[in-house]
């Protein structure tokens, strides 16, 4: 029998009980769509976060202080950051800003609205933390040497306070002091489950000093390096510099990517972008792999049910199977017949849950946009087929297995 023929009556079979082979299909088309969105969701949610990570500024370095408050206060200040910014041993840095931070609740008209983020720095973190304003424009060196108070609004704050109204030329009320809005930034896009980017206010560093932190150190120093291939130098300067301004030994190493350190670790931590995308990208391959992982334990539900539909159509057409049998019909045509019925199924099913997840895929999912990952397709539509080969592959053989005088006398 030509292979033409056994697929004939391989999708005789299987149309022969439509509803049957309709919920053995279903089981599949389930496991092969939740495969793809839920490593499309995985590899959508790892794009967001890289895109808010570039978005900081691929050539930056962030200092922060590892002191956890109480008695040991940072050893970060403004002189510290100043010093930073040195020509001559740090040839590789382009800007420094120092940043204080806060979280207080502005007021506009009646209306409250709590800040993630009320940041005191320099002019020049717009540009190190690529942060362009849509309208009005940043503050400057001399607001910030006056001890203006003004203030930039990121969108939701904006939006927040002031809806529909331009909010430059207005005020509003922080810690009971009055600051004029001059600018508002340009939106940022957010990744799912981290904080909202443009919930935030900047303003003079000098400015937020005297009406809500007071003086005293900073939260942390963003340094901008002259270009991305020089971010490695401008750290290694940097640490140096702060060694020798904090007056620790030889040899202290900077914190990495976590807390605290041990015997020997300085008292700041000190990180590049380049470093914190590849802790993210690192965390979400791990979250893409676990989520594929557990959706593919639907797809090995759908075969369980493959085995179990194709038993029962084995008992069902036993007789057949013993008349053909006694017809001449060699073991490996019937062996053939049934495998194929069962990857019939398989492949209909897997064809549908790709049409399923490619529809499903338009849609935000948990906040998350999924990003179709081509090789989950291939992967998933594969270990369909597979699946099909060996949970049909026990029913086909006790079919080929049956002696065709017992099958005849099969009731």
């Amino acid at each position: 029998m030509s292979l033409l023929e056994i697929l004939r009556f391989a999708g005789r079979g299987v149309a022969a009980n439509k509803l049957r082979s309709a919920l053995t299909m279903l089981g599949i088309l389930i496991g092969v769509a939740a495969v793809i969105l839920l490593v499309a969701v995985g590899n959508g949610s790892a794009q967001a976060v890289n895109r808010s990570i570039e978005a900081l500024g691929t050539n930056t370095i962030t200092v922060s202080s590892t002191a956890r408050g109480g008695t040991t206060p940072s050893p970060l200040t403004v002189d510290i950051a100043q010093s930073l910014h040195d020509p001559a041993l740090a040839p590789d840095v382009r800007a420094v800003s120092p940043v204080v931070s806060t979280a207080p609740t502005m007021t506009h008209g009646g209306t409250d609205h709590p800040v993630a983020q009320f940041l005191g720095t320099h002019p020049s973190y717009f540009g190190s933390s690529n942060s362009p304003l849509a309208t009005g424009g940043a503050f400057t060196d001399q607001d910030v040497a006056q001890g203006r108070r003004v203030v930039v609004l990121g969108r939701t704050v904006a939006t927040e306070l002031f809806a529909d109204t331009d909010p430059v030329g207005q005020q509003v009320t922080v810690g009971g002091a009055l600051f004029t809005v001059v600018g508002v930034l340009a939106e940022k896009s957010s990744a799912s489950g981290f904080s909202d980017p443009n919930d935030l206010a900047v303003a003079p560093l000098t400015a937020v000093q005297q009406t809500i932190t007071g003086y005293g150190p900073v939260n942390s120093i963003l340094v901008e390096a002259t270009g991305p291939d020089r971010v490695n130098a401008a750290q290694q300067q940097v640490t140096q510099i702060l060694n020798q301004r904090l007056k620790l030994p030889a040899g202290t190493a900077a914190t990495g990517r976590g807390g605290g350190g041990g015997a020997g670790a300085a008292p700041y931590r000190i990180q590049n972008a380049a470093q914190l995308l590849a802790t993210r990208t690192e965390t979400a391959q791990t979250f893409t792999v676990l989520l594929g992982t557990v959706a593919g334990i639907s797809l090995l539900v759908g075969g369980i049910g493959i085995t179990n539909i194709m038993l029962v159509t084995v008992t069902e057409r036993t007789r057949e199977i013993g008349i053909r049998k006694a017809l001449g019909a060699p073991r490996r045509t019937i062996l053939t017949q049934f495998l194929a019925e069962a990857t019939m199924l398989s492949v209909l099913g897997g064809g549908l849950g790709v049409a399923a997840a490619l529809i499903g895929s338009r849609f935000t999912i948990v906040g998350v946009q999924p990003v179709i990952v081509p090789s989950s397709v291939a992967l998933a539509l594969g270990v369909s087929v597979a699946i099909g080969l060996f949970f049909g592959s026990v029913p086909a053989s006790r079919a080929a297995g049956l002696r065709p005088i017992d099958a005849l006398r099969y009731e």
